[in-house]
């Protein structure tokens, strides 16, 4: 079950999407789901919607110009190049950025848990 629609997707970018890209929107929006419930399945209703526009607009991607996940770029004028630096998962990927971690109520905390904690030691006679 998808938390956001092809429309809530559509009227976050700047460019029309396509009869064929509606459909991949559509498919991506149901992975980001499954994701999103393995991540946090008690997320709000409204976290699990931004969440899931962000993870499918970042694998779209929102215009043709720069490539969305592009850490580094250049372009030249009369020698026609153009290059970018991407990182890994950042194009045609869905994850979870910080930002979307933090919505979906993950926090910045270390600590540490022991499965062991929680047995109680056995009195001995």
């Amino acid at each position: 079950m998808a938390y956001a629609t092809t429309s809530d997707i559509q009227g976050r970018m700047t460019r029309t999407l396509t009869t064929g890209e509606l459909a991949v929107c559509s498919n991506m929006l149901d992975d980001a789901a499954v994701i999103i419930d393995a991540y946090n399945a008690g997320a709000t209703a409204q976290a699990k919607q931004v969440v899931s526009c962000n993870m499918v607009i970042r694998a779209m991607g929102d215009t043709y110009d720069v490539p969305i996940g592009a850490t580094q770029g250049s372009m030249s004028a009369l020698g026609y190049s153009q290059s970018w630096t991407m990182t890994n998962g950042s194009t045609g990927e869905l994850y979870l950025s910080r930002v979307d971690k933090k919505l979906l109520g993950a926090s910045n905390q270390i600590g540490s848990y022991s499965p062991t904690q929680e047995l109680v030691p056995e009195v001995l006679p």
